[in-house]
Protein backbone atom coordinates (compact mmCIF):
# COMPACT_ATOMS: atom_id res chain seq x y z
CA UNK A 1 0.00 0.00 0.00
CA UNK A 2 1.44 3.43 -0.78
CA UNK A 3 1.73 5.98 1.93
CA UNK A 4 0.12 8.77 1.76
CA UNK A 5 0.64 12.47 3.42
CA UNK A 6 -2.12 14.64 4.20
CA UNK A 7 -1.38 18.16 6.20
CA UNK A 8 -3.52 19.88 8.28
CA UNK A 9 -3.04 23.50 7.53
CA UNK A 10 -2.94 25.35 10.47
CA UNK A 11 0.08 28.06 9.77
CA UNK A 12 3.35 26.90 12.49
CA UNK A 13 1.37 24.75 14.05
CA UNK A 14 0.74 22.39 10.65
CA UNK A 15 1.33 18.75 11.42
CA UNK A 16 1.23 15.85 8.64
CA UNK A 17 -0.83 12.34 8.81
CA UNK A 18 0.64 9.75 7.55
CA UNK A 19 -1.53 7.07 6.12
CA UNK A 20 -0.12 3.21 5.09
CA UNK A 21 0.40 0.02 6.43
CA UNK A 22 3.24 -1.19 9.02
CA UNK A 23 4.01 2.60 10.18
CA UNK A 24 4.72 1.31 13.44
CA UNK A 25 8.06 -0.22 12.61
CA UNK A 26 9.19 3.06 10.13
CA UNK A 27 11.01 4.83 13.54
CA UNK A 28 12.32 7.63 10.90
CA UNK A 29 8.38 8.93 10.79
CA UNK A 30 8.48 9.50 14.42
CA UNK A 31 12.00 10.64 14.47
CA UNK A 32 11.66 13.75 12.51
CA UNK A 33 9.00 14.74 14.84
CA UNK A 34 10.82 14.13 18.10
CA UNK A 35 13.10 17.03 19.19
CA UNK A 36 14.59 16.00 22.24
CA UNK A 37 15.89 13.00 24.73
CA UNK A 38 12.59 12.43 26.40
CA UNK A 39 10.02 9.71 25.33
CA UNK A 40 6.80 8.79 27.38
CA UNK A 41 3.95 6.30 25.30
CA UNK A 42 0.69 6.63 26.88
CA UNK A 43 -1.43 3.18 25.98
CA UNK A 44 -3.97 1.34 27.61
CA UNK A 45 -4.15 -2.72 29.16
CA UNK A 46 -5.22 -3.80 25.61
CA UNK A 47 -3.28 -2.02 23.38
CA UNK A 48 0.12 -2.52 25.34
CA UNK A 49 0.47 -6.46 24.62
CA UNK A 50 -0.42 -6.01 20.89
CA UNK A 51 1.77 -3.11 19.91
CA UNK A 52 3.67 -1.22 22.74
CA UNK A 53 7.05 -3.22 21.73
CA UNK A 54 7.38 -2.65 18.17
CA UNK A 55 7.17 1.53 19.24
CA UNK A 56 9.36 1.06 21.23
CA UNK A 57 11.97 -0.62 19.79
CA UNK A 58 11.52 1.87 17.04
CA UNK A 59 12.46 4.87 19.23
CA UNK A 60 15.93 3.03 20.30
CA UNK A 61 18.38 5.74 21.64
CA UNK A 62 15.87 7.66 23.36
CA UNK A 63 14.58 7.56 27.35
CA UNK A 64 11.08 6.16 26.74
CA UNK A 65 9.03 5.36 29.65
CA UNK A 66 5.34 3.92 29.24
CA UNK A 67 2.10 4.98 31.19
CA UNK A 68 -0.80 2.15 30.52
CA UNK A 69 -3.59 3.17 31.47
CA UNK A 70 -7.20 0.98 32.22
CA UNK A 71 -8.96 0.55 29.08
CA UNK A 72 -12.47 1.87 28.30
CA UNK A 73 -14.49 5.37 28.18
CA UNK A 74 -14.85 4.74 31.77
CA UNK A 75 -11.36 5.70 32.55
CA UNK A 76 -11.28 8.90 31.10
CA UNK A 77 -11.64 11.12 33.98
CA UNK A 78 -9.18 13.68 35.97
CA UNK A 79 -8.57 10.76 38.23
CA UNK A 80 -6.93 8.46 35.55
CA UNK A 81 -5.16 11.19 33.86
CA UNK A 82 -3.15 11.88 37.16
CA UNK A 83 -1.22 8.39 36.30
CA UNK A 84 0.51 10.19 32.80
CA UNK A 85 1.53 13.07 35.39
CA UNK A 86 2.68 11.31 37.89
CA UNK A 87 5.01 8.77 35.00
CA UNK A 88 6.34 12.15 33.73
CA UNK A 89 7.25 13.84 36.83
CA UNK A 90 8.48 10.62 38.99
CA UNK A 91 10.71 9.97 35.52
CA UNK A 92 11.74 13.75 35.46
CA UNK A 93 10.53 14.56 32.05
CA UNK A 94 11.79 18.33 31.17
CA UNK A 95 9.78 20.51 28.46
CA UNK A 96 11.75 18.82 25.55
CA UNK A 97 9.24 15.58 26.36
CA UNK A 98 7.54 14.06 23.80
CA UNK A 99 4.57 12.12 24.40
CA UNK A 100 2.53 9.19 22.14
CA UNK A 101 -0.41 8.55 22.19
CA UNK A 102 -0.99 5.20 21.29
CA UNK A 103 -4.35 3.80 21.40
CA UNK A 104 -8.00 4.68 20.60
CA UNK A 105 -10.13 7.76 21.14
CA UNK A 106 -9.76 7.64 25.00
CA UNK A 107 -6.26 7.63 25.33
CA UNK A 108 -5.37 10.37 22.47
CA UNK A 109 -8.29 12.70 24.33
CA UNK A 110 -5.85 12.07 27.58
CA UNK A 111 -2.92 12.11 26.35
CA UNK A 112 -3.13 15.12 24.33
CA UNK A 113 -4.84 17.31 27.26
CA UNK A 114 -1.79 15.83 29.19
CA UNK A 115 0.45 17.33 26.96
CA UNK A 116 -1.00 20.55 27.08
CA UNK A 117 -0.98 20.55 30.92
CA UNK A 118 2.02 19.07 31.90
CA UNK A 119 4.79 22.04 31.85
CA UNK A 120 2.05 24.02 30.47
CA UNK A 121 2.49 22.56 26.79
CA UNK A 122 4.94 19.68 25.82
CA UNK A 123 4.60 18.05 22.36
CA UNK A 124 2.82 14.87 21.40
CA UNK A 125 2.28 12.69 18.51
CA UNK A 126 -0.93 10.28 17.65
CA UNK A 127 -0.91 6.87 17.00
CA UNK A 128 -4.15 5.88 16.60
CA UNK A 129 -5.48 2.30 17.00
CA UNK A 130 -8.92 2.25 15.92
CA UNK A 131 -10.97 3.34 12.78
CA UNK A 132 -12.67 6.09 15.07
CA UNK A 133 -9.64 7.64 16.23
CA UNK A 134 -7.94 7.07 12.83
CA UNK A 135 -10.73 9.45 11.04
CA UNK A 136 -11.75 11.39 13.92
CA UNK A 137 -10.24 11.81 17.76
CA UNK A 138 -6.36 11.73 16.55
CA UNK A 139 -6.91 15.06 13.92
CA UNK A 140 -7.77 18.30 14.67
CA UNK A 141 -6.28 19.12 18.39
CA UNK A 142 -9.82 18.47 20.44
CA UNK A 143 -8.42 16.85 24.02
CA UNK A 144 -9.75 16.26 27.52
CA UNK A 145 -11.67 13.64 29.71
CA UNK A 146 -15.43 13.60 30.92
CA UNK A 147 -17.06 14.47 33.80
CA UNK A 148 -20.00 12.65 35.08
CA UNK A 149 -22.69 15.57 34.09
CA UNK A 150 -20.91 15.51 30.68
CA UNK A 151 -19.04 14.03 28.03
CA UNK A 152 -15.36 15.80 27.09
CA UNK A 153 -16.55 18.62 29.38
CA UNK A 154 -12.86 19.48 30.92
CA UNK A 155 -10.32 19.57 28.47
CA UNK A 156 -8.16 22.12 25.35
CA UNK A 157 -8.02 22.57 21.78
CA UNK A 158 -4.35 21.26 21.28
CA UNK A 159 -2.68 19.68 18.30
CA UNK A 160 0.08 17.21 17.85
CA UNK A 161 3.28 17.14 16.05
CA UNK A 162 1.72 14.23 13.85
CA UNK A 163 -0.62 11.54 13.17
CA UNK A 164 0.65 8.38 11.97
CA UNK A 165 -2.45 6.11 11.03
CA UNK A 166 -1.35 1.88 10.10
CA UNK A 167 -3.64 0.72 8.24
CA UNK A 168 -2.42 -3.13 9.46
CA UNK A 169 -3.75 -2.47 12.87
CA UNK A 170 -7.52 -2.46 11.60
CA UNK A 171 -6.56 -6.00 10.70
CA UNK A 172 -7.51 -6.90 14.40
CA UNK A 173 -9.94 -4.45 15.40
CA UNK A 174 -13.07 -6.16 17.18
CA UNK A 175 -16.18 -5.77 14.66
CA UNK A 176 -18.11 -3.37 16.84
CA UNK A 177 -15.13 -0.97 16.74
CA UNK A 178 -14.82 -1.39 13.40
CA UNK A 179 -18.57 -0.37 13.30
CA UNK A 180 -18.10 2.51 15.40
CA UNK A 181 -15.67 4.23 13.17
CA UNK A 182 -17.87 3.94 9.93
CA UNK A 183 -20.07 5.91 11.96
CA UNK A 184 -17.79 8.49 11.57
CA UNK A 185 -17.16 8.53 8.03
CA UNK A 186 -20.85 8.45 7.26
CA UNK A 187 -20.83 11.62 9.47
CA UNK A 188 -18.38 13.46 6.40
CA UNK A 189 -20.41 11.85 3.77
CA UNK A 190 -23.50 13.70 5.05
CA UNK A 191 -22.08 16.93 6.00
CA UNK A 192 -19.67 17.45 2.98
CA UNK A 193 -19.39 15.76 0.67
CA UNK A 194 -22.41 13.98 -0.88
CA UNK A 195 -20.33 12.39 -3.40
CA UNK A 196 -18.19 10.42 -0.42
CA UNK A 197 -21.69 9.41 0.55
CA UNK A 198 -22.71 7.72 -2.52
CA UNK A 199 -19.30 6.20 -2.41
CA UNK A 200 -19.85 4.66 0.85
CA UNK A 201 -23.43 3.45 -0.41
CA UNK A 202 -21.36 1.60 -3.11
CA UNK A 203 -18.54 0.33 -1.03
CA UNK A 204 -20.08 -0.21 2.29
CA UNK A 205 -19.63 -4.25 2.05
CA UNK A 206 -15.78 -3.92 1.21
CA UNK A 207 -15.54 -1.69 4.08
CA UNK A 208 -17.26 -4.21 6.61
CA UNK A 209 -15.21 -7.35 4.55
CA UNK A 210 -11.98 -5.01 5.33
CA UNK A 211 -10.82 -4.75 1.90
CA UNK A 212 -7.64 -2.55 2.42
CA UNK A 213 -7.67 -0.78 -0.42
CA UNK A 214 -11.30 0.49 0.78
CA UNK A 215 -10.32 0.92 4.40
CA UNK A 216 -7.50 3.39 2.87
CA UNK A 217 -9.77 5.34 0.79
CA UNK A 218 -11.89 5.58 3.68
CA UNK A 219 -10.19 7.13 5.84
CA UNK A 220 -7.86 9.20 3.79
CA UNK A 221 -10.89 10.69 2.55
CA UNK A 222 -12.37 11.32 6.19
CA UNK A 223 -8.97 12.87 7.32
CA UNK A 224 -9.48 15.53 4.17
CA UNK A 225 -13.20 16.62 5.24
CA UNK A 226 -11.75 17.05 8.73
CA UNK A 227 -8.21 18.08 8.10
CA UNK A 228 -10.16 21.40 5.95
CA UNK A 229 -12.65 21.95 8.38
CA UNK A 230 -10.19 22.31 11.13
CA UNK A 231 -8.41 24.34 8.73
CA UNK A 232 -10.67 27.19 8.59
CA UNK A 233 -12.04 26.84 11.83
CA UNK A 234 -9.25 25.20 14.78
CA UNK A 235 -11.60 26.23 17.44
CA UNK A 236 -14.95 25.45 16.70
CA UNK A 237 -16.01 29.10 16.54
CA UNK A 238 -18.37 28.21 13.44
CA UNK A 239 -17.39 26.09 10.60
CA UNK A 240 -16.16 23.11 12.75
CA UNK A 241 -19.30 22.82 14.99
CA UNK A 242 -20.87 20.61 11.69
CA UNK A 243 -18.51 17.82 13.09
CA UNK A 244 -20.64 17.15 15.73
CA UNK A 245 -23.22 16.25 13.59
CA UNK A 246 -25.74 13.64 15.66
CA UNK A 247 -23.24 13.81 18.63
CA UNK A 248 -25.70 16.00 20.83
CA UNK A 249 -28.24 13.66 20.82
CA UNK A 250 -24.98 10.42 20.74
CA UNK A 251 -23.47 12.41 23.59
CA UNK A 252 -26.52 12.30 25.57
CA UNK A 253 -26.98 8.77 25.34
CA UNK A 254 -23.55 7.83 25.91
CA UNK A 255 -23.70 9.95 29.56
CA UNK A 256 -27.42 8.43 30.31
CA UNK A 257 -26.30 4.65 29.80
CA UNK A 258 -22.82 4.96 31.56
CA UNK A 259 -19.62 5.92 30.10
CA UNK A 260 -18.74 2.75 27.85
CA UNK A 261 -21.65 0.54 27.64
CA UNK A 262 -22.44 2.36 24.71
CA UNK A 263 -19.14 2.71 22.21
CA UNK A 264 -18.78 6.63 21.35
CA UNK A 265 -18.97 5.54 17.57
CA UNK A 266 -22.58 3.24 18.35
CA UNK A 267 -23.79 6.52 20.17
CA UNK A 268 -23.42 8.74 17.12
CA UNK A 269 -24.65 6.13 14.61
CA UNK A 270 -28.05 6.92 16.52
CA UNK A 271 -27.37 10.30 17.25
CA UNK A 272 -27.28 10.90 13.26
CA UNK A 273 -30.66 8.98 13.08
CA UNK A 274 -32.45 11.37 15.48
CA UNK A 275 -30.73 14.24 13.66
CA UNK A 276 -31.44 12.77 10.45
CA UNK A 277 -35.26 12.41 11.27
CA UNK A 278 -35.48 15.95 12.82
CA UNK A 279 -34.04 17.06 9.14
CA UNK A 280 -36.87 15.11 7.69
CA UNK A 281 -39.53 16.32 9.76
CA UNK A 282 -38.05 20.26 8.97
CA UNK A 283 -38.51 19.59 5.46
CA UNK A 284 -34.60 19.41 4.55
CA UNK A 285 -34.13 15.88 3.23
CA UNK A 286 -36.73 13.74 1.54
CA UNK A 287 -38.73 10.28 2.97
CA UNK A 288 -36.38 8.50 0.09
CA UNK A 289 -33.34 10.55 1.52
CA UNK A 290 -34.07 9.48 5.17
CA UNK A 291 -34.14 6.13 4.14
CA UNK A 292 -31.07 5.84 2.59
CA UNK A 293 -29.51 6.72 5.58
CA UNK A 294 -30.66 4.52 8.34
CA UNK A 295 -30.17 1.84 5.39
CA UNK A 296 -26.51 3.01 4.93
CA UNK A 297 -26.17 3.22 9.19
CA UNK A 298 -27.97 -0.32 9.38
CA UNK A 299 -25.10 -1.90 6.41
CA UNK A 300 -22.84 -0.71 9.27
CA UNK A 301 -24.20 -2.93 12.21
CA UNK A 302 -24.69 0.42 13.81
CA UNK A 303 -27.66 1.33 15.70
CA UNK A 304 -30.67 3.32 14.77
CA UNK A 305 -32.66 4.03 17.87
CA UNK A 306 -31.98 5.42 21.11
CA UNK A 307 -31.95 2.78 24.27
CA UNK A 308 -35.82 2.47 25.52
CA UNK A 309 -35.53 3.65 28.66
CA UNK A 310 -33.87 7.15 27.82
CA UNK A 311 -37.01 9.09 27.75
CA UNK A 312 -37.52 12.78 25.91
CA UNK A 313 -37.96 14.35 29.66
CA UNK A 314 -33.90 12.89 29.70
CA UNK A 315 -32.54 14.01 26.40
CA UNK A 316 -33.81 17.22 26.88
CA UNK A 317 -31.91 17.32 30.13
CA UNK A 318 -28.64 16.14 29.12
CA UNK A 319 -28.30 18.18 25.91
CA UNK A 320 -28.88 21.02 28.01
CA UNK A 321 -25.50 20.13 29.43
CA UNK A 322 -24.00 19.57 25.89
CA UNK A 323 -20.91 21.76 24.72
CA UNK A 324 -23.24 23.46 21.59
CA UNK A 325 -25.57 25.11 24.30
CA UNK A 326 -24.72 28.57 23.78
CA UNK A 327 -27.06 31.74 26.00
CA UNK A 328 -29.00 28.97 27.36
CA UNK A 329 -30.32 27.40 24.07
CA UNK A 330 -29.88 24.57 22.56
CA UNK A 331 -27.90 24.47 19.50
CA UNK A 332 -27.80 21.20 16.85
CA UNK A 333 -26.39 20.18 13.67
CA UNK A 334 -29.00 19.10 11.67
CA UNK A 335 -29.17 18.68 7.42
CA UNK A 336 -29.93 21.28 5.39
CA UNK A 337 -29.63 19.01 1.91
CA UNK A 338 -27.66 15.57 1.62
CA UNK A 339 -24.34 16.44 2.17
CA UNK A 340 -24.86 20.06 3.80
CA UNK A 341 -25.02 20.90 7.14
CA UNK A 342 -25.98 23.48 9.07
CA UNK A 343 -25.98 24.53 13.16
CA UNK A 344 -29.00 25.96 14.31
CA UNK A 345 -31.19 27.06 17.55
CA UNK A 346 -34.32 27.16 15.62
CA UNK A 347 -35.51 24.12 16.93
CA UNK A 348 -39.44 23.37 16.41
CA UNK A 349 -39.94 21.50 20.49
CA UNK A 350 -42.96 19.43 18.53
CA UNK A 351 -40.43 18.44 15.89
CA UNK A 352 -37.84 17.56 18.57
CA UNK A 353 -40.17 15.93 21.05
CA UNK A 354 -41.64 13.48 18.21
CA UNK A 355 -37.95 12.69 16.97
CA UNK A 356 -37.09 11.50 20.77
CA UNK A 357 -40.76 9.36 20.63
CA UNK A 358 -39.68 8.04 17.25
CA UNK A 359 -36.39 7.20 17.17
CA UNK A 360 -36.50 4.88 20.97
CA UNK A 361 -35.99 1.85 20.32
CA UNK A 362 -39.43 -0.51 20.10
CA UNK A 363 -41.28 3.05 19.14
Amino acid sequence: MTMHVLNVDLGDRSYPIYIGEHLLAQGELLHRHIKGRQICIVTNETIAPLYLRPVQESLAGHQVDTCVLPDGEAYKTLAVLNQVFDKLLGARHNRTTTLIALGGGVVGDMTGFAAACYQRGVDFIQIPTTLLSMVDSSVGGKTGVNHPLGKNMIGAFYQPQAVLADMALLRTLPERELSAGIAEIIKYGLIGDYPFFVWLEQNMDALMARDMDALAYAVKRSCENKADVVAQDEREGGLRAILNFGHTFGHAIETAQGYGNWLHGEAVGAGMAMASDLSWRRGAISDGELARILSLLERSKLPTKAPADMTPEQFTSLMGVDKKVLDGRLRLVLLESMGKAITTSDINPDQLQQTFVACRAGA
